[in-house]
Formats: structure tokens, C-alpha cells, sequence
């Protein structure tokens, strides 16, 4: 096989192409790897739509899509790190590997480069990385949740920004990383955990991993809002931490507005264009802790993930609601914008 089927951001304008690529040859220390399954995520649907956010960053044409398993099918020379045949998911922020010099391992730096996003990604039949970024996976992972492993390092990380034990935690937006985060957030030690999104769809969704409250803010009636429901099932304390995973203005204003004296802020949704804060009242004189979030700590992130997935605390299934060919992407891809699906896996 010379070429592969495989999605391109074709130009700086929304849309996407479905195109035949040449299959990739590895390199120096790189890895080709077939890929099983590969999922949308939101950044996906940012890059197709062309936001500010895309139309700075992205530099057409390229094959994007960060989110994969698969099968490592050959290797380069000086490979060490990976075998042919071994099953794995991979770290798309790029890492940059120099040996510690104390014996403790090598030592991984990340160089703000995602592939995907600044290089050629997964939506395709193979894809070629540095063997370092590439993690194996236990067969008890199934092709269906490893494609997503990148998407709940996100709900991982953000979620161990703070010591959630004894917490009660707000997910501000319930698109797949929000819902991921109930029940990781549950996991991980929280007492109340609150969710709110404006689709039915994933409130519906949500309510599988069995929130305590999850509320749509825009059927609540006049006399009662987010923040008020929330300091009235909070005993009037407000929450402890807000997970933030909408990137919606109003939604981080109300999600601000929630958050108990000393509380922690945790950002990780994007906006599609600047917002205003008001960091007298909802920052300086609440003492909050306002944190922002990119992607995983490597590699430290993928183990807490895969040892909670292993124990069987976190259970993600009820998010994975569509599944497509890859050929199929632009189906999917309007799905994916309309709010009305969970986690959307596509097989190439």
C-alpha cells in the first residue's frame, strides 16, 4: 500500500478533504502505526470550523486529528523505546527526550508542538511519531476507549490540579472532557459533584455517571440560576473547585460566581475569542486560585489515567455514543457540532 485515506485541513477557510496521502516512512527513531480507532475532539471541530483561534495556529494543508490507537506496524532505526506489534496510544504534545544524568530515567520536555495541530496527525490509516511519545497500552483497554485516552488526560489532569478529596466540584460544560470528569472527579475523592450544560443531549449523558445535580441553566425558571442552586445545595459555602470545560463567556462568568471563598478555578475550555474577568470581584478579593490547563503532564498524567481506568473507578463508555468511517468524517463532523452526541469514534 503506497497511499492512505486520510482528512486534511486543505486551506485556511472552513471545511475539510478527504484525500489519498502517501503512506508515511519512518525515520530516525520514529515509528509507523497503524491506527485502529481515532476520535473528534472539541480542537477538531475548532480547526474544521476555522475560528481565530485556528486561523492562528494552523498552517494548511495538513492532516490533522490527535486523538488515536493502533498497532505499531514499523519501526525506524535506533528504535528502542517500542517494538513492532506493541499496542499504544500516544502523547501528541511532542516531546523533546535528553537523559537525566542520575540514573532516574530520561527526561521529557514539551516542546508546545501538537501533532494534529502544528504537524501531520491521526486522522488517516497510518501515522508516523517519535517513539517517544508513544505509550502502551494493557489489552484491557478496549481500540474504542484507547482512541479517547488523549481527551480523558485532559479530565485527568485538570482534574488533579487541586486535592479533590472531600471536594465538591462544579463541571462547567458537559461536552465529552466535562463528562469525563464526573466520574473521574468522583474517583478521585469528591463528596458533591454538579453539572451544567445547555444540550439535553449531554445532560442526558451525564446523568449515567450519577452527578448529584446536573442542571440546564437555560430551563430554570426566574427565580433560581446556576449560582444560586449551587450555594443552596452547598449550604450557602459555594463550591470548592470548578472545572471549567466549556470555554463559554457567560458560563465562566456564572461558573466564577459559584466557586466559594479560596475556591480553585480550573480552566481548561476554550474560548473562541477574548473574554472579559473581573479580577477584583472574582479573582483578587475571593482569593481564588484561577488555574489554566494544557493537555497532560508527561508522562505523569498517562499513568494516574491508565492505573484509574485499570482499577475500574472510571468508566467511560456512556460517552462513547457514535461511531463512523473515516470516510464518512464530514457526517460525524456535523454530529459532533450539534451537540447532540458524546464521544465520536471513526475507524479508518
Amino acid at each position: 500500500m503506497t497511499t492512505m485515506q486520510a482528512i486534511q485541513k486543505h486551506h485556511a477557510g472552513e471545511g475539510f478533504k478527504l484525500i489519498d496521502a502517501p503512506v508515511p516512512t519512518p525515520g530516525e527513531g520514529d515509528v509507523r502505526i497503524k491506527v485502529l480507532k481515532t476520535s473528534i475532539c472539541g480542537t477538531d471541530v475548532h480547526i474544521t470550523n476555522w475560528d481565530e483561534w485556528s486561523a492562528g495556529r494552523i498552517k494548511p494543508p495538513m492532516i490533522y486529528g490527535h486523538e488515536f490507537c493502533g498497532i505499531i506496524e514499523s519501526v525506524g532505526p535506533g528504535v528502542t523505546h517500542v517494538a513492532e506489534g506493541d499496542y499504544v496510544s500516544a502523547e501528541m504534545h511532542h516531546v523533546k527526550m535528553t537523559p537525566s544524568g542520575n540514573g532516574a530515567g530520561p527526561q521529557f520536555e514539551d516542546t508546545h508542538v501538537i501533532y494534529g495541530v502544528d504537524a501531520p496527525g491521526c486522522f488517516a490509516k497510518y501515522v508516523v511519531l517519535p517513539q517517544w511519545q508513544c505509550v502502551e497500552l494493557p489489552d484491557s483497554i478496549t481500540p474504542e476507549v484507547g482512541a479517547c485516552l488523549d481527551s480523558i488526560g485532559n479530565a485527568v489532569h485538570a482534574a488533579t490540579q487541586v486535592d479533590l478529596t472531600g471536594k465538591s466540584v462544579f463541571i462547567s460544560g458537559c461536552g465529552p472532557i466535562g463528562l469525563y470528569s464526573i466520574p473521574v472527579a468522583k474517583a478521585l475523592g469528591a463528596t458533591q459533584v454538579f453539572a451544567a450544560d445547555v444540550a439535553p443531549y449531554r445532560l442526558e449523558l451525564a446523568k449515567q455517571a450519577h452527578p448529584d445535580f446536573v442542571w440546564n441553566p437555560s430551563d430554570m425558571d426566574g427565580d433560581t440560576n446556576i449560582d444560586e442552586a449551587i450555594h443552596q445545595a452547598t449550604d450557602g459555602k459555594g463550591v470548592d473547585v470548578v472545572l471549567e470545560m466549556s470555554g463559554n463567556a457567560r458560563a465562566i462568568t456564572t461558573a466564577f460566581k459559584t466557586l466559594s471563598h479560596g475556591g480553585s478555578m480550573v480552566c481548561l475550555g476554550i474560548p473562541p475569542e477574548p473574554i472579559e474577568l473581573d479580577l477584583n470581584r472574582d479573582v483578587i478579593f475571593k482569593s481564588t486560585r484561577l488555574i489554566g490547563v494544557n493537555g497532560r503532564e508527561i508522562f505523569r498524567t498517562w499513568d494516574i489515567m491508565l492505573d484509574l481506568l485499570a482499577s475500574g473507578k472510571v468508566d467511560i463508555d456512556f460517552v462513547l455514543t457514535h461511531h463512523f468511517p473515516l470516510s464518512q468524517f464530514g457526517e460525524a463532523m456535523d454530529i459532533a457540532k450539534s451537540g447532540k452526541a458524546g464521544k465520536i469514534i471513526l475507524t479508518p
